[in-house]
């Protein structure tokens, strides 16, 4: 189903418009300027407006994309990386869901997030906030998310618009990306959105193309609200404006609203009040900004008089004036703990040793990952920092923990109920204690981690971006001390992305590893039911890892020597691989892998047959026709408001029917995949994931599989006639478990 937003939003409109008509100038100008830092209870701040007999309450934006951010007595959900290696979408929904509903019982008006930003390059800091190293899988995530948080009556913002793929000069650098590129990879989840309804956008620090992202006509106007039809508001992210003229190039917002911290000035505020009155910024546009505010505020029904005021302090937790404490957190662990489980990759398990059970009668856990940090789980501010277990990254993008479950707590339980004697060593660096402590134990469980953030923390050296793709802690000489003394070391990674993992991988003694990212609160519950068997492992790997780092198409970029980069000079970043991110670019350039996009190993085993492709036979509304009989006739869609989100080019028009049946002996659920291949003259890569599904079956039950296509999944961005076409040629699908593992192949026939 292809919802159609477009009669809620044109009534929000009406709303919007009729409400703003009674507001003076300034007054509009109030809606679109933020109080500034620290100006309010949120981290961002739309001031209430009164007076000329009208009134609005204004608005809380708040942060994070996993959680009510500086909040008490909420829930650590798992990160967006783990919410992708799920590739089940019923669980991002649900995700959504709730922390929509918990920012709305705080008297959040505006959640920043999802964010959307994929893994252009293995090492970057904010990658574990986003969905991975593929558009399509990105843009399902976000679909999902945004319709989640937005069915609890809280507007979603996806962020960050876009081309912001590492920390470092993140103000000052330029992702300069091809029009082609900049449709199929890189703009599509913001698309997604779109089609979810999403009522606000985030536009980043860096430049597009030379030009700040937030005074980007081409980003801003002609595709996010031309081409998209997008109709609510953009935001700046926070001091990221950088002229009162940007207005008329598309934003809407200015956030915290002053031009720095506590600075006291403003680019909008007064200012904007000034380029009106002057004739610079015309007051229709000024109308048009407050208006697309307010109808996401209606959108939502926030007009409602039982809408939660704010009741928390972000900026002074500890004031029991301005933070009341109220517990939103319902029965939300249950959520984090399904999917934590549900996002745990099975990357290798030889002989059969997990699950773990009554065989194993002794066990050690051994790293710091695997027990409590220091001093609690909020020990370092805004998580800028790890002694213990990994549960999300650092910076802006997180949340306070009411409580954790570390897995020494959780397996330890489950141990007991075998009689399992349990023991554990959390010091990373004592390797002969850590190998004589695994001797004469029937399994030693290893934790890594690895860690990454925001660029406002640096940690161990980390500025936000990774220095490299190792473990952190000395990991790798961890596994292999242990290792040298254990033949059944099972590793357990908590990382924020890839690592390499070349040192061990194929030690005859590494016997299975579980890749367990950073699933929130609930890490120590959701490992253990993997590992006991309780879940079947059902996670695929949202990105590649790959045998070396310069295997991956894209690397981190830093200033050469003596240049300082700045806005009228900044430090320039090609995107030079194109469409070729991530597997793609394995793929053109027959790169193998350690481990696939997509992989992802099960208790149990599964076989496909029987694949069917077919044509959706629907009758095509009059209107709609001329538009499907020129497409397939390879002609490219016209330019026009909303032209790219049109539904019958979105809609289900091709499906691939097969079965997957469970050919192992435990019950299980399989991710099949489907993959677009293109022709060659198309210029497309090898082979472009476009559908998706989970199922669940017990040994020896089959089921019939059904993954439909639409004519956008099978059209390329015509960069001359600036509209999606079907490219001349045969277009062949391959169905698999992975983006390497192909077990069906079929045409498809237009």
């Amino acid at each position: 189903v292809v919802p159609d937003f477009g009669p809620a939003w044109a009534a929000a409109h009406s709303k919007a418009k009729s409400k703003i008509a009674d507001f003076n100038l300034d007054q509009k100008v109030a809606i679109v300027t933020g109080v500034g830092w620290e100006g309010g209870r949120c981290v961002g701040n739309i001031a209430s407006i009164s007076g000329n007999g009208t009134s609005w309450p204004g608005l809380c934006l708040e942060d994070s994309p996993l959680g009510v951010r500086d909040a008490d007595f909420i829930t650590a959900f798992p990160a967006g990386i783990n919410a992708a290696a799920s590739w089940n979408r019923a669980l991002m929904r649900q995700r959504g869901l709730f922390m929509g509903q918990e920012h709305k019982g705080k008297g959040v008006n505006v959640q920043l997030g999802p964010m959307m930003n994929m893994g252009r390059i293995a090492q970057g800091g904010r990658n574990w906030e986003g969905f991975g190293g593929d558009p399509f899988l990105t843009g399902e995530v976000a679909y999902e998310t945004v319709l989640g948080i937005q069915e609890a009556g809280v507007i979603a913002c996806a962020k960050h618009l876009v081309g912001k793929y590492q920390e470092h000069d993140r103000t000052t650098e330029s992702s300069d990306i091809d029009d082609r590129t900049m449709h199929e990879v890189y703009a599509h989840p913001f698309l997604k959105s779109v089609m979810a309804g999403v009522g606000s956008m985030m536009c980043s620090y860096n430049l597009v193309n030379s030009t700040y992202s937030c005074e980007n006509d081409k980003v801003l106007n002609d595709i996010i609200k031309r081409e998209y039809g997008f109709q609510g508001f953009i935001m700046t992210d926070w001091s990221a404006q950088h002229s009162t003229i940007s207005a008329n190039r598309g934003l809407d917002m200015s956030m915290p609203g002053d031009i720095t911290f506590n600075s006291g000035t403003s680019y909008w505020g007064a200012n904007l009040t000034l380029f009106v009155n002057e004739g610079i910024i015309a007051e229709s546009r000024v109308d048009d900004m407050a208006s697309r505010i307010l109808a996401a505020w209606y959108l939502m029904g926030q007009d409602s008089s039982s809408f939660p005021a704010v009741n928390f302090d972000a900026f002074n937790p500890d004031s029991d004036e301005t933070n009341l404490h109220i517990d939103v957190q319902d029965d939300h662990y249950q959520l984090v703990r399904t999917l934590g489980s549900a996002s745990a990759v099975l990357l290798k398990n030889e002989r059969g040793v997990l699950p773990l059970g009554k065989k194993d009668r002794s066990i050690v856990l051994i790293g710091s990952g695997a027990g409590p940090g220091m001093a609690g789980p909020n020990e370092f501010s805004d998580q800028g920092g790890s002694d213990g277990v990994l549960a999300m990254g650092w910076g802006s993008g997180t949340a306070n923990f009411t409580y954790i479950v570390t897995p020494i707590d959780a397996i330890q339980r489950e141990a007991r109920k075998f009689r399992t004697s349990v023991s554990w060593m959390f010091n990373d660096f004592n390797l002969p204690l850590a190998g004589n402590v695994a001797r004469k134990k029937s399994a030693a469980l290893v934790f890594l981690e690895a860690d990454s953030g925001e660029d406002y923390i640096t940690v161990d050296g980390n500025e936000g971006d990774r220095n490299n793709l190792t473990a952190w802690h000395g990991g790798d000489a961890l596994v292999l001390s242990v290792a040298a003394q254990n033949n059944n070391t099972i590793v357990i990674i908590n990382s924020v992305g890839p690592l390499i993992l070349e040192p061990w991988i194929d030690h005859p003694n590494v016997t299975a590893v579980v890749w367990a990212g950073l699933p929130g609160q609930e890490i120590g519950n959701a490992l253990a039911d993997v590992l006991y068997g309780a879940w079947n492992p059902s996670g695929r790997l949202p990105y590649t890892i790959a045998k070396s780092p310069s295997d991956y198409s894209a690397q981190l970029t830093l200033p050469a020597a003596g240049q300082n980069p700045s806005g009228t000079d900044p430090l320039q970043i090609p995107y030079t691989e194109g469409l070729n991110i991530d597997y793609r670019h394995f793929d053109a350039q027959n790169i193998t892998p350690r481990f696939e996009f997509g992989f992802g190993l099960s208790y149990t085993t599964f076989g496909y047959s029987g694949l069917h492709v077919s044509k959706i036979q629907t009758l095509a509304p009059p209107a709609e026709l001329p538009f499907i009989l020129a497409w397939e006739k390879g002609n490219a869609t016209a330019i026009a408001e909303g032209s790219s989100r049109a539904l019958w080019l979105h809609q289900p028009a091709y499906q691939a029917t097969f079965t997957v049946t469970n050919t192992g002996s435990v019950f299980g659920g399989e991710i099949p995949q489907l993959y677009i291949n293109f022709p060659t003259s198309a210029g497309e890569p090898p082979s472009v994931l476009k559908g998706f599904t989970n199922i669940e079956l017990s040994p020896g039950q089959k089921s019939s599989v059904t993954i439909t296509v639409s004519r956008y999944d099978l059209s390329i961005w015509d960069v001359v006639q600036q509209g999606w076409r079907k490219p001349a040629g045969t277009i062949d699908l391959t169905i698999g478990a992975s983006s390497r593992d192909s077990r069906l192949k079929g045409t498809i026939t237009i």
